[in-house]
């Protein structure tokens, strides 16, 4: 029998691939446009949203940088951050992992506390609030080079003890994980977690570097590891987690149905695959959507939608005894659902 969207929602769930600044809606691009007296190149919320019509990611990359600029105060990051955390909420999250793009806001000239204190507020807001947990993580972009790269972990340090993690995001074609293997390693120096986005439009390589070139914890995307037999089979012999966005992967046609997308035959292949919504205001579906529409998609089971729940966690940066309470918690569920 097919899971009820009840039994979706319900189910004890992390989300550990999602952009803060790609949770910004239409209509919060306009009120902080307005709080902050910027003029905006839409007259609509409805013009912003015929404009999220995507061919590939750099498309989505252009639009993307284009609304972040309304980010402006603390203020505004703390309110970005609150609204995705209610959301999220709603959709039966108890802890997510949200990454940031500083240098997005650096080179724009905010200063890189700007951003890091408006969202930690927010998060610890989010916690007293709607008890939902969370971890930030910085992304280098990768379009820029690794010394700008450095640059924003120099900035960070003031932060170190409240980040968790760096990650690697934006273009990925022609942008190589080995391009940023220093400022990786210097990371993984001052006690960070690292993921890296790879194998979504990239190749099977990219994979392979961000495993032994950036020696990540986490992979984030990965659909394309599939291609490889011996990296399947080493990315299930170390148990590493790849943070799957399906809608995200529609939307920039990744895949061209969500029938064709790859994650059950993941999960068939002992992959440990988790389901989030990337950059859920561009792509047309925060966490609960992308559970949904998949499992409908797929004809994902019970079983298999318990076991997407506790990689959710296995796979995130919690620590172990946190993991194994978050995971009784889904097993608890499960049995008396």
């Amino acid at each position: 029998m097919q899971p009820t969207a009840d039994f979706i929602a319900g189910l004890p769930k992390a989300e550990l691939h999602l952009h803060i600044e790609g949770s910004l809606e239409p209509e919060q691009m306009f009120e902080f446009a307005r709080r902050n007296r910027i003029d905006l190149p839409f007259k609509s919320v409805e013009e912003v949203r015929a404009a999220y019509a995507f061919s590939n990611l750099q498309d989505f990359l252009d639009i993307y940088y284009q609304g972040a600029g309304v980010l402006q105060t603390e203020e505004d990051f703390r309110d970005l951050a609150l609204a995705y955390f209610r959301r999220v909420a709603a959709d039966g999250a108890v802890h997510a992992e949200i990454f940031f793009d500083p240098q997005t806001h650096t080179d724009r000239g905010l200063p890189f506390a700007v951003a890091a204190e408006g969202l930690l507020a927010g998060m610890a807001q989010a916690r007293k609030e709607l008890g939902v947990t969370s971890k930030l993580i910085l992304s280098y972009l990768r379009h820029l080079s690794e010394e700008a790269a450095f640059e924003t972990l120099k900035q960070a340090e003031p932060y170190l003890d409240r980040i968790v993690g760096v990650g690697l995001d934006s273009s990925e074609l022609g942008h190589p994980p080995s391009k940023f293997a220093r400022v990786f390693k210097a990371s993984r120096e001052r006690g960070l977690k690292l993921s890296a986005h790879a194998g979504e439009e990239g190749p099977p390589a990219y994979v392979w570097e961000a495993l032994d070139g950036l020696a990540v914890d986490r992979i984030d995307h990965g659909n394309r590891s599939l291609e490889d037999r011996a990296l399947v089979k080493r990315l299930v012999a170390d148990g590493m987690t790849l943070t799957v966005c399906p809608l995200s992967n529609l939307k920039l046609c990744v895949v061209d149905d969500l029938r064709n997308h790859p994650l059950k035959r993941m999960l068939d292949l002992g992959l440990r695959a988790t389901i989030n919504s990337d950059d859920p205001a561009y792509f047309g579906g925060y966490l609960a959507q992308n559970w949904m529409e998949t499992t409908q998609a797929l004809g994902l089971t019970r079983d298999e939608l318990a076991t997407l729940a506790r990689n959710s966690f296995t796979g995130s940066f919690l620590a172990p005894d946190e993991i194994a309470a978050r995971v009784a918690e889904v097993d608890a569920y499960v049995a008396r659902s």
